[in-house]
């Protein structure tokens, strides 16, 4: 195997070390794509109409700013995520693993901005979700999901979607930290078969 054009000795528990976290990639990948779909449908479909006496409420995710942020977060991580899936089955078709260092460094990257935003975006949505369901007395913001326990109970599935596509996303980050800095230190010779330990 050969980065950066570098020759790299690898024995046969490397060689499989890497189908299997290429594997373990592309698996992670398309499953925080579908994840984060999912999240978003979940959220985007998320309505329920109330009739208090005469006048008639309706619960939409455009009511709560977080689930808006939730819902554009969850679209730039699923469009991101089936990008670098794309280049995963290109990688895996062409036999490569990275290019170079800046390649891996640019991925590592963007992993981590995903897998922050996510988190933050399942924060904001959570901490929403609790004044839903608690209110907050000090504040004087009532509970609405004793009211609107459809519109809860359907978002608090979307949140839930997206809470597994961020671990799977971190996962990713972890995976991406590994084959970036493996990059530092390849030699381009051989080891001798007196340094190597079996």
């Amino acid at each position: 195997m050969s980065y950066l054009g570098v020759a790299v000795y690898h024995g046969g528990k490397m060689k499989l070390i890497d189908r299997r976290l290429r594997l373990t990639e592309l698996l992670l990948r398309s499953s925080i794509t579908v994840l984060a779909l999912l999240g978003i449908i979940l959220i985007v479909t998320d309505t329920q109409v109330k009739r208090i006496f005469t006048i008639e409420k309706r619960a939409k995710y455009t009511n709560m700013k977080s689930f808006v942020f939730l819902v554009v977060v969850n679209g730039i991580v699923s469009v991101y995520s089936l990008l670098q899936t794309l280049r995963c089955v290109m990688g895996s078709m062409k036999g490569s693993v990275l290019l170079n260092k800046s390649l891996a460094l640019a991925i590592f990257s963007g992993d981590q901005a995903m897998a922050y935003m996510s988190v933050a975006a399942i924060a904001a949505a959570s901490e929403s979700g609790m004044i839903g369901i608690r209110g907050e007395e000090e504040l004087q913001w009532m509970k609405v999901c004793n009211m609107f326990g459809k519109f809860c109970h359907r978002g608090a599935g979307g949140v839930a979607s997206t809470i597994l596509a961020a671990v799977a996303m971190v996962l990713v980050s972890c995976i991406s930290a590994f084959s970036l800095f493996r990059l530092y230190g390849v030699t381009n010779q051989r080891p001798s078969k007196l340094a190597m330990v079996k």
